[in-house]
């Protein structure tokens, strides 16, 4: 995906959108601290508008929850969750648990219930933590992180809605989301 960046950055800048995502976590991590500035960077260049990568975005929207201890549930291998953790906490964050699914194939992800997700974040070690992190643009999170920050009494980020959230902030748009976490709602 990364190899296509330019191409599909072009192309998305003839759409004349406003704002381009990188949607995958893992992939705006895997080298290390500063590679999603680095594929913001590329997107930016190429298209003439603002991008956002879902890692660096993560790591904005868990600060502005005010989360430094954070629990982490992943569809990932543990390969992919060792990187994310090593990220996370270069980044400043203490990882208090993670907690993965062993999923490799992208459509597998993509089919994750929110039952499971569910069951998958109440097995983290969460008392500790000052927040959840649910990593991954692929799996469906967004039907049910209001049910797990009001069961919990912490916020929940997920990929996808920091993504959202910071793009939106990243044109300038500061409406108020409800439905979608605190992080839509409440910053």
């Amino acid at each position: 995906m990364e190899k296509s960046i330019e191409e599909e950055a072009s192309k998305l800048a003839d759409a004349d959108v406003d704002v381009i995502g990188y949607g995958c976590t893992s992939g705006s991590l895997f080298r290390g601290l500063g590679h999603d500035k680095n594929i913001e960077e590329r997107i930016e260049k190429t298209s003439g508008r603002p991008a956002i990568a879902t890692a660096g975005a993560v790591v904005s929207a868990l600060g502005a929850m005010g989360v430094r201890r954070v629990s982490v549930a992943t569809p990932y291998i543990s390969e992919i969750n060792d990187l994310e953790k090593k990220f996370l906490e270069a980044n400043g964050f203490e990882v208090v648990d993670l907690k993965g699914l062993h999923l490799s194939d992208n459509l597998e992800i993509g089919r994750v219930s929110y039952e499971v997700i569910y069951e998958l974040v109440k097995k983290l070690n969460h008392e500790r933590s000052d927040g959840i992190f649910i990593s991954c643009t692929n799996l469906p999170t967004i039907g049910i992180i209001e049910k797990i920050e009001k069961e919990l009494r912490k916020p929940v980020v997920s990929s996808n809605t920091a993504t959202l959230w910071a793009m939106l902030r990243k044109i300038n748009i500061s409406e108020k989301i409800r439905g979608y976490g605190k992080i839509m709602e409440e910053h």
